[in-house]
Parts: structure tokens; C-alpha cells; sequence
């Protein structure tokens, strides 16, 4: 293995036992509670501080990690996604899909997948996705004889799909890692989404039979037509912002801001619920959730660094390429490692972390770097809503007001479901890859 060199320029030997001891930190720190990116940031400071890597590299690659124009579209479309929530969209989209297919038994449990599969794809984040949506959905599911616990575990396994149908946030990060097109990774998003989506359809159905939930009064047309017009402006998000970067006209952040004053637009001008007030809250809130996304995004690229400094990333890529099997099985390998790193971490960090050992692998097996993405975005998606960190399942627990047991327990058929769904995608490439072809994106 060859020697590295730091950002000081220093020559350093690699050092891959202190790479073990480097992840072995960072997996206590979290299992003790101890914020992620406090972990991330604290252990590889610590390290480099330890084995002299020159700790000025510390604010250099904190600045480096963010100061990426890929990666200002993630606050700016989280601003957008909350300021269409605050407008009152989110229970349009509902009272829409309620009257289209509530009158089919469970009705109200497919309503609460579709609409935060479509809502997805203006919020680009799971925990998001399943704030806005689990605020209306919930009470409503449980004054119509819908248990709690089943609620909470729905809105949070569909609420995951947000970081697969794009904007997605976490194909954001993967492009801006790996500099695959990222317009190419959002048309790549919208089969396997949607698949995702279907998914959960299938124990939904189930278990609303099994448990004789109730069905929805079936709707005039009138009714519908009615429930459309108000719900208009929020169907039309999406083909505004996808559109536009499908077509060319704009780039993804480009895409963010517009979708910022196209959300403006609707909030105030149409819908007319927006006013100084709520906006300033609105920003005030996104600024928060961003500043946390952001926060990790630093601190992970500062940890992989100081990984990839001491060769545990080089370590890591050795050891699964030296296994002398089929790429099925190593692709199979990396898909179960994916799924239990994310019942434990969020998947920012994960990207950051894995993707410097996962990428010499992919290339090596010739694995298209589109379809990867996907799949592993659909790995991260299922672990959004998997304990015991499970920060989906934390949103709708809290707002349901009920333990994170009961609701881990009722999430284990849709965990089952979207696993059945990755297989598909996996066994399926042209699934992700058709759309990208199509646009000529990759």
C-alpha cells in the first residue's frame, strides 16, 4: 500500500489498527448517546491529534466538507418543503387521496403511503416527510379506529421513501461524493420510490383487512374536482422543480431556489395562509434542521479523512475485494452491512463513512455507479424506520404519544415489505437506470 500524504504535507505510514480503534470509539460514543456529530467530529480530532496528522486539518476539511455548490440545495429545499408543509399542503394532498381510494377498506392507510411518497418529492427528507404528514395523519387515522402504533409505524416506513424519490437529500450527498450527476440520480430515484411505495401497500392492506379497519364514504365527482383544485399547487411542485432540472433549464440547487419562490408564491398568493410571521418561524426552523444536516456533513468528511489518512478505508476496500466469491455474494455482503449501520446511524454519515471504502469495490465490479446509489439510498431508507435508532419511528412515536416498543414491534411487517422491495431493485438495475437513459443523464 502506498504512503499517504496529509494536507501539511507530511508523509504518513498507514495505520489501519488505529483505524479499528478509530471506528471502535466513534460506535461507543453513539451507544451511549452521544450525538452523532459530536462523535464524528470528537473521535477524529482526537485521532488526529493522537498520531500528529496535524490538527490545523480540522478547520481546513470542516470548511471543505460544506463549501461544495452541490450541497447548498439541501437547505434550501428543506426551506421549501417546510414553507408548502406550513401553507397547508400536506392536508390538501390528504383530503385529495382520501376521496380518490378511501373508500377501499383501509383506505386511509394507502392515502397516508401515497401522499408521503408524492410529499417525498417536495421535502427530499424522511424525518421531514414523516413530521408533516404523521401531524395530520395521525389524529386522523386514530379518530377512525386505526391503532396508534400501526399509524406511527406506516407514516414513518413511508415517510422513508422521501430520501429515495427525488429531491432527495441523500442522493445530494452521494453525488456530491462520488461526482455522479445528481439529475441522474433523481430520475434514477422515481421507479425505485415508487416501487418502495408499493411495497408497503401489500402489509397495509393486510393487516387493515385482518384488523376490519374501516372504509371511507365513496366520493361524488364533484367532491373530487373540488379537492383537486385546492390541492393543485402542491401537485404541481414537483413538476415544477423535476422538470426544470430534467429539461435543462436548471441545475438541482438552481431547482431549490426556485422551488423556495415557487413555495413563496403559493403561500402567499394563492392559498394566502403565509404571512411574516409564520415565514419567520418557518425559516427560523429550516435554518435549525439544516444547520444539524450540515453540522454532520462536516463532521463525517472530517472522520472519513482521518479514516481514509490512516488506511482503514484502503483496509476495508482490501478485505472485500480479497474474498474470492461471486459479486452477487459481495454485493449481498454490502447490502447487510448497509442494513445494520443504518438501524444505528442516519444516513449522512454513512455515506461519508462507507462510501470511501465501497466505492474501489464498486468500481472493481464494474457496478454502475446510478444504480448503486439507488440501492443504497433504498438500504438507508429501510434503516430511517428500523430500531434502535430509528429517527423516523422517534418523529411518529412522539407525535402519536405512545412508547417506541409498540411501534417497533408494528414496524416489523413494513421493514419485511421494503426489504423485499430492495431485492427487486437489485435484482432489476434497468428499474433505476431506464429513466436516466431515457433523459440521456448518464
Amino acid at each position: 500500500m502506498s504512503l499517504l500524504i496529509s494536507p501539511l504535507g507530511l508523509r504518513k505510514k498507514p495505520m489501519p489498527e488505529a483505524g479499528i480503534l478509530l471506528f471502535a470509539v466513534f460506535i461507543i460514543l453513539i451507544l451511549i448517546g452521544v450525538p452523532v456529530s459530536v462523535a464524528l467530529g470528537s473521535t477524529a480530532l482526537f485521532f488526529i491529534w493522537k498520531l500528529d496528522l496535524g490538527v490545523q486539518v480540522f478547520s481546513m476539511s470542516f470548511y471543505s466538507g460544506i463549501a461544495k455548490f452541490q450541497l447548498l440545495a439541501i437547505p434550501f429545499f428543506i426551506l421549501a418543503g417546510m414553507i408548502l408543509d406550513r401553507c397547508g399542503i400536506s392536508k390538501k394532498l390528504v383530503d385529495l387521496a382520501s376521496l380518490l381510494i378511501g373508500h377501499i377498506r383501509g383506505g386511509l392507510a394507502i392515502v397516508a403511503i401515497a401522499v408521503c411518497v408524492f410529499f417525498g418529492g417536495i421535502s427530499g427528507s424522511g424525518p421531514a416527510d414523516a413530521a408533516a404528514l404523521g401531524a395530520v395523519l395521525i389524529p386522523a387515522m386514530t379518530a377512525r379506529g386505526y391503532d396508534k402504533s400501526f399509524s406511527a409505524a406506516l407514516i414513518a416506513a413511508a415517510g422513508s421513501t422521501a430520501i429515495i424519490i427525488p429531491p432527495s437529500i441523500g442522493l445530494i450527498i452521494y453525488g456530491a461524493i462520488t461526482t455522479v450527476s445528481i439529475p441522474a440520480l433523481f430520475a434514477a430515484g422515481i421507479f425505485p420510490g415508487i416501487i418502495a411505495g408499493l411495497s408497503l401497500i401489500i402489509p397495509a392492506l393486510l393487516i387493515s383487512i385482518y384488523k376490519g379497519y374501516p372504509k371511507e364514504k365513496r366520493s361524488r365527482l364533484k367532491e373530487i374536482l373540488i379537492a383537486f383544485k385546492d390541492a393543485f399547487w402542491g401537485l404541481a411542485a414537483p413538476v415544477v422543480i423535476l422538470g426544470g432540472i430534467y429539461t435543462g433549464i436548471f441545475s438541482p440547487t438552481e431547482a431549490a431556489v426556485i422551488a423556495i419562490f415557487y413555495s413563496l408564491f403559493v403561500g402567499m398568493f394563492i392559498y394566502k395562509t403565509l404571512n411574516l410571521t409564520l415565514l419567520y418561524r418557518t425559516i427560523v426552523d429550516a435554518s435549525v434542521s439544516s444547520a444539524v444536516v450540515m453540522l454532520i456533513v462536516a463532521m463525517a468528511g472530517i472522520f472519513s479523512w482521518a479514516g481514509s489518512t490512516i488506511g482503514v478505508m484502503d483496509k476495508g476496500a482490501e478485505i472485500l475485494l480479497s474474498i474470492n466469491t461471486s459479486p452477487m455474494l459481495v454485493l449481498l455482503m454490502i447490502n447487510l452491512i448497509l442494513l445494520i449501520a443504518g438501524m444505528f446511524f442516519d444516513a449522512v454519515s454513512i455515506y461519508y463513512v462507507f462510501l470511501p471504502i465501497l466505492i474501489p469495490v464498486m468500481n472493481n465490479y464494474n457496478w454502475d455507479p446510478v444504480w448503486f446509489g439507488v440501492m443504497m439510498t433504498v438500504n438507508l431508507a429501510i434503516g430511517q424506520f428500523t430500531p434502535p435508532v430509528a429517527v423516523n419511528l422517534f418523529v411518529t412515536t412522539n407525535l402519536a404519544g405512545i412508547p417506541l416498543e409498540k411501534t417497533a414491534y408494528a414496524s416489523l411487517p413494513f421493514i419485511a415489505a421494503m426489504i423485499l422491495g430492495l431485492i427487486i431493485i437489485i435484482l432489476f438495475p434497468w428499474l433505476s437506470l431506464f429513466l436516466p437513459g431515457l433523459w440521456s443523464l448518464v
